[in-house]
């Protein structure tokens, strides 16, 4: 694939990606409960508010509304309420990753991803494998046994969450983006855990080139093992998607086959993304829908899914009822960064694209 370097359009593209990963991150985050908000309940939701097809931020809760609570922060998330975005840990990990690259470079190594988390981000504001690594990296360990040491979630989603930003940095460069982002995974994760980020960041990059979004899929599928149960499981969604069985259907026979894993592991949450991506065919507002309808880990896989489709469209593109709610702003518990403007975080990142890796 050839890499993008300064095209014209490239700065479209790169601020697409940041807008994308946030609203799509704040589509899915009042619904963030995999165990409880099942595709089913959360369709129901929308469909008792008049919400589907589903174009805009989630709606509020009726006053007789008797399904799962919504996540406590829901208030500043849904349509009518958002002032900025709120602040998560699928965009902490985007800004404390853009940080790591403007500090270290791209010769980064996984030492230093864990210098700057325990620098820059709170304990409390960790979860699942990053919180056993945070605190491993705290009791002195080092990688790769931060990684391995007590801790049960190493093959969970978080280090796809973290992914965006080596994809956003090495447009048109899908296997580059996947290196980088395995380097900053190994800290937490292992196995499918790892090849999720590698996944998850080469899209992004080969998004940037790709003539479709199934294009950016297969590119990604190229720099994981072929034998491993994330690309199986890929792999699976799109030959179900080439026959052209239902997008609810694919979901249904996916998510029998990765029964068990539990909403947080890697695998099933990719699943459910790729067929967002795919169903979804580009249309930015569409694909997310899709992503976050889906359910599991609805606030990871909405934010991936808008950081491809927002790569794909560009920001001038994506609809303005995703974008102007957000008033170029972002929330995060990332010391040093938190009301930072959107555009500035697209401007630093795209200062960084054309870097060599060390």
């Amino acid at each position: 694939m050839t890499p993008v370097g300064n095209e014209p359009g490239l700065a479209d593209r790169v601020l697409g990606g940041w807008l994308g990963r946030i609203a799509g991150n704040m589509l899915g985050k009042p619904v963030e409960q995999g165990d409880q908000w099942t595709h089913d309940r959360i369709d129901r939701y929308l469909r008792r508010a008049g919400a589907l097809p589903l174009t805009d931020y989630l709606p509020e809760p009726a006053a007789d509304d008797d399904g799962p609570p919504l996540r406590p922060e829901w208030r500043q998330c849904v349509r009518g309420r958002i002032h900025g975005s709120c602040r998560d840990d699928d965009i902490d990990y985007a800004i404390l990753g853009l940080d790591l690259l403007e500090t270290h470079g791209f010769g980064f190594s996984t030492e230093q991803v864990g210098d700057l988390w325990l620098l820059r981000l709170p304990y409390l504001q960790t979860f699942t494998a990053e919180r056993a690594a945070y605190r491993n990296l705290a009791n002195g360990l080092k990688p790769p046994l931060t990684a391995t040491y007590d801790n049960p979630y190493q093959e969970w989603i978080g280090a796809l969450i973290r992914a965006d930003v080596h994809g956003w940095t090495s447009p048109g460069l899908p296997r580059r983006a996947a290196a980088l982002a395995r380097r900053d995974a190994v800290l937490s994760h292992t196995g499918n855990g790892v090849y999720g980020a590698m996944w998850a960041a080469a899209m992004v990059a080969a998004a940037f080139t790709a003539p479709t979004v199934r294009h950016a899929v297969d590119e990604a599928l190229a720099v994981i093992p072929a034998s491993s149960r994330l690309a199986r499981t890929v792999r699976r969604v799109t030959s179900l998607h080439s026959t052209r069985l239902s997008w609810e259907d694919t979901l249904s026979t996916v998510a029998a086959e990765t029964a068990g894993l539990g909403w947080i592991h890697t695998v099933p949450n990719a699943a459910v993304l790729t067929a967002g991506l795919l169903y979804g065919d580009g249309d930015f507002t569409r694909t997310i829908a899709l992503t976050v309808r889906g359910g599991l880990d609805t606030d990871s896989n909405g934010a991936t899914a808008g950081s491809v489709a927002g790569v794909l469209n560009g920001a001038a593109a994506i609809p303005t009822q995703w974008t102007a709610p957000l008033e170029d702003t972002v929330r995060t518990a990332v010391f040093g960064f938190d009301g930072v403007r959107i555009s500035e975080l697209a401007e630093r990142t795209l200062r960084l694209v054309g870097a060599d890796v060390a």
